[in-house]
């Protein structure tokens, strides 16, 4: 097997740097960011693309666009990381935990609906995995009950279900590129909407409130400093410029790691929707083994990299900084508890992607739990 690879990025991108460092230092800024915007706009075919500083404050300018703030309540799987509930609390506003359906990986709208009060806001889809639930349950079950829907797509790049691109059902989507996403900067974020309105408050909450929205004067409330720096905003570009062969590349890559795997015993490939159009951003396997998830722990050690074995990942409601709810998400657990999700890169080669495969095979196989 070939993994589809270019083989002059290296290149561009040293190019892309030089040029950006050779402008620096530029107290405003130069026209990287507004390359990069330009760039994002038209590979999601939307009008407005802003980066800021990380995919955590793409979603602090999302909610605040979205006039989320003090006393307010938003709906958030409990199938999520903290990083996704941090801008709520710095905004005053209250998460609200929900479940999420074993089978599908979607929110459980049936738990979302018991949750919901006279403060709720919004609803924050989490694509946990670059895994998408039902767009047109999504905004039905929004539409009902008057809420925005602001996406987190942070692993999501390149996905797509019922031919709706993540991070463009809702108002506004929130993308990561933090190392290890499919597209990359080191750090950084991004935020989609086809909303001026949105767009210029994001714009403004990034940098102190300057240039403000239309109609309103510069510094005439606080915001943030979550500007994207001109050297990452360069390395972003360059990765932007080939995106569609990195989605390729996560796609053959996982594609030949559950290719391998299909015959371990106690592992069953998790497989998108029939609609799904999946960026494949992690290999999924159901595990049917004795302690899941002390199992995914031990394929950690082993050097295999993978969502609950190297980081603990546990459902957000669990979290010690958050109040217990009346309703813990036990669906929300049992995904976690079983789901073995393997981080890739696009440094990971055919080579390694077979030596994770015959850890994760002798490990299955001899495993008593």
């Amino acid at each position: 097997m070939t993994l589809p690879v270019s083989r002059d990025y290296p290149q561009s991108l040293a190019d892309q740097l030089d040029r950006v460092l050779a402008q620096m230092p530029e107290p405003s800024g130069g026209p990287a960011v507004g390359q990069l915007e330009h760039a994002l706009a038209e590979a999601f075919h939307v009008p407005h693309a802003i980066a800021v500083s990380s995919g955590t404050e793409a979603l602090h300018a999302a909610l605040s666009a979205c006039g989320i703030g003090q006393g307010d309540e938003v709906l958030v799987p409990a199938l999520s990381v903290v990083m996704t509930v941090a801008p709520l609390a710095a905004l005053g506003a209250t998460p609200v935990f929900v479940d999420s359906e074993p089978a599908t990986l979607d929110i459980d709208y049936d738990d979302a609906a018991r949750k919901i009060t006279p403060r709720t806001r919004a609803i924050l889809p989490v694509h946990l995995w670059g895994r998408m639930g039902d767009p047109a349950a999504l905004t039905a079950f929004a539409s009902e009950h008057d809420l925005v829907i602001i996406e987190d797509a942070a692993q999501a790049v390149g996905s797509s279900r019922d031919e709706r691109a993540a991070g463009t059902i809702g108002a506004i989507g929130c993308f990561s590129m933090k190392d290890g996403k499919i597209v990359w900067s080191g750090e950084g974020g991004f935020l989609l909407t086809d909303r001026r309105d949105l767009a210029e408050h994001a714009v403004a909450f990034r940098s102190h409130w300057q240039p403000a929205p239309s109609g309103q004067a510069s510094l005439s409330r606080l915001a943030t400093n979550s500007r994207l720096a001109a050297p990452l905003a360069a390395i972003a570009l360059a990765n932007v410029h080939r995106l569609e062969e990195l989605v390729l590349l996560r796609r053959a890559q996982t594609r030949h790691l559950l290719h391998t795997l299909r015959p371990v015993p106690g592992l069953t490939v998790l497989a998108p929707a029939a609609d799904e159009h999946w960026n494949a951003f992690s290999p999924l396997l159901r595990v049917d083994l004795p302690g899941a998830r002390t199992f995914t722990e031990h394929l950690a050690k082993q050097g295999v990299p993978n969502s609950t074995g190297s980081f603990r990942l546990v459902p957000c409601d669990t979290r010690p900084m958050f109040p217990r709810q009346d309703r813990p998400c036990r669906g929300a657990a049992q995904i976690l508890d079983r789901t073995l999700a393997i981080l890739l890169t696009e440094r990971d080669t055919v080579a390694t992607l077979d030596r994770y495969a015959a850890v994760i095979t002798r490990e299955a196989t001899t495993w008593a739990g």
